[in-house]
């Protein structure tokens, strides 16, 4: 099974759904001239469809672009909903969750702590 890991640095996430007719070429042009991000950054950059069925997720790769796509036969992704941007970011584990079928807006766990020393 191939899937995103829970540490993958970065994760960006388009609000608004794309024509999923785009292959890897298409969504290049538009994460560098819409979404002004680097396609090859060690960055997953995830799309999804009107009907929010589907979703793609585009990344470089050493040499080259991977496409990975997901097709659900029944229910939908539980999307982002901002209207101020038209990309996110989200973790790793963020992503599996809304692979998963989570609601990730709602579904939230605690905060990382970093200490230096116990006194």
């Amino acid at each position: 099974m191939m899937r995103p890991a829970n540490h993958v640095p970065e994760v960006y996430i388009c609000l608004e759904p794309i024509d999923f007719r785009k292959g890897i070429n298409g969504l290049v042009t538009m994460i560098e001239a819409n979404l002004e991000l680097s396609p090859f950054a060690e960055t997953l950059y995830v799309f999804s469809n009107r009907r929010r069925d589907q979703v793609k997720i585009l990344y470089w790769e050493r040499n080259g672009f991977c496409l990975w796509q997901k097709r659900l036969e029944q229910e939908r992704f539980h999307w982002l909903r901002r209207s101020d941007a038209m990309v996110d970011k989200i973790t790793g584990q963020q992503l599996n969750w809304l692979l998963d079928g989570y609601d990730i807006t709602r579904f939230k766990p605690h905060k990382s702590l970093k200490y230096s020393s116990i006194s």
